[in-house]
């Protein structure tokens, strides 16, 4: 329809007469493209009952952010202090327990532990002032 429209406005420039219906097809091909584009509607057939409760993306991006800053803490403490924080803290076994699985004492356990989550807390005070 749009060269049938332009016909009346076709020269003759020595170019074949297909070069200039492809200039219109796309030129044509462009603007579906842009108005598409504009057009951000996903019509649906029918409208849900509730709203999603889907996380979004900055909802993935944050977990994401915080899981990366936990690892780089946890990477910070020697490998007894964090297999000892992961056992007390995280699968919540006694001290006894994890003595037991680790071949220490519970006392030492226990101290360990308090040095590994005083090592965590001086490292957050060192983010916290390098992000602040």
């Amino acid at each position: 329809m749009a060269v049938m429209t332009a016909l009346p406005r076709y020269k003759d420039q020595g170019r074949p007469f297909m070069s200039f219906v492809y200039g219109i097809a796309a030129h044509k091909v462009a603007d579906a493209h842009r108005s598409s584009s504009r057009n951000r509607q996903d019509p649906t057939d029918d409208m849900p009952d509730f709203a999603s409760g889907a996380e979004g993306p900055e909802d993935v991006a944050l977990l994401s952010e915080s899981s990366r800053r936990v690892q780089e803490l946890l990477d910070s403490l020697s490998p007894e202090q964090r297999e000892i924080l992961i056992l007390r803290v995280i699968e919540g076994v006694s001290a006894a327990e994890a003595a037991e699985l680790i071949g220490s004492t519970a006392g030492a356990v226990r101290v360990a532990q308090h040095r590994a989550l005083a090592k965590l807390k001086k490292s957050m005070g060192r983010v916290g002032e390098i992000d602040g």
